[in-house]
């Protein structure tokens, strides 16, 4: 049976500038997949946008499950929206009951920059020098291979955090994501990047990113089957296969989007491989390197999983 596309879809996604330019690409994919169908863009302010006091990096009673997904989830089981857009990387592992990950976009760019007024690259800061992140998995990273450095938690969203190293008097740099800086215009593959009268240095890290990093989700209620079928007519199959074993491989860790973990999925014809970094509460990081059938992602999350509790 062949399932009727809607005459209209509603997207709901987080009003900061990045939710809004990978929002405005999915709405595009919807429009040139389904012509005809009218796409509309609603805003929706999760906790994450309010609650920037909360530290990310520190253990906290609450967490940061859902931080930024919940009140997009909201809206979806109240039908305000039909398909919420999320950025993969803020997912929590389990999803939540009546919803489902319907589509994932094509991936971007899944790498980190570094980003600094002063220094070239991450190699070149002065021992005692403090960077910006609100990454506990960048943060773990960033002292593995310089523990010489101090980590400084800074918020907001690409804009603000731009700011905020321009305007800083003790950050000498920050990491971001590659595809966001992309997705807002800036080219940090050409060494630099510009913003209000500043000029950062830009370099791209060989970190292994977040779960889910530089992929665009959307989002569904379980049994509203045009909207899935309208989601899955973009749903790009190679990054949806990377997509399911990363967080096949957060669920075996019940983890969220604020787990010490790096992951890098990758395939070539049909062999899936995955690079795993697990950070513990102290000592050397925990490293995985996994490969099997790109038809039996799950399978290859757990022979990561394996390896990195065994």
């Amino acid at each position: 049976m062949t399932t009727v596309a809607p005459a209209r879809l509603v997207l709901g996604t987080r009003g900061s500038g990045l939710a809004l330019a990978q929002a405005d690409l999915a709405a595009a994919a919807l429009s040139k997949a389904l012509p005809g169908v009218e796409i509309a863009i609603r805003r929706i302010t999760t906790s994450g946008d309010q609650k920037l006091d909360l530290s990310l990096i520190k253990q906290t009673p609450a967490g940061a499950k859902g931080l930024f997904t919940k009140e997009l989830e909201e809206a979806l089981r109240s039908r305000e929206i039909d398909i919420a857009v999320h950025s993969c990387k803020d997912m929590p592992g389990t999803m939540p009951p009546g919803l489902t990950l319907a589509a994932v976009l094509r991936r971007g760019h899944p790498e980190d920059v570094f980003l600094s007024a002063t220094a070239p690259t991450l190699a070149a800061l002065p021992p005692g020098a403090r960077v910006g992140t609100s990454s506990v998995r960048r943060a773990r990273q960033l002292l593995w291979k310089r523990p010489d450095l101090g980590v400084e938690e800074i918020r907001g969203n690409v804009q603000t955090r731009l700011r905020k190293l321009r305007d800083s008097g003790t950050l000498a740099g920050t990491i971001l994501a590659r595809a966001g800086l992309e997705r807002l215009g800036f080219r940090p593959d050409e060494g630099r990047i510009e913003f209000e009268n500043a000029v950062f240095r830009a370099e791209i890290l060989d970190f292994l990113p977040a779960i889910g990093q530089a992929a665009i989700a959307l989002q569904t209620r379980t049994g509203d089957d045009p909207a899935r079928a309208a989601a899955q007519a973009v749903n790009h199959l190679p990054t949806w296969v990377a997509v399911r074993a990363e967080r096949e491989l957060m669920r075996l860790l019940n983890g969220d989007c604020q787990l010490p973990v790096g992951v890098s999925t990758t395939q070539e014809g049909e062999r899936l491989r995955m690079e795993v970094i697990l950070f513990g509460e102290a000592g050397e990081p925990r490293l995985a390197s996994a490969e099997g059938p790109a038809n039996a992602p799950e399978a290859l999350a757990a022979a990561a999983f394996a390896q990195i509790v065994g």
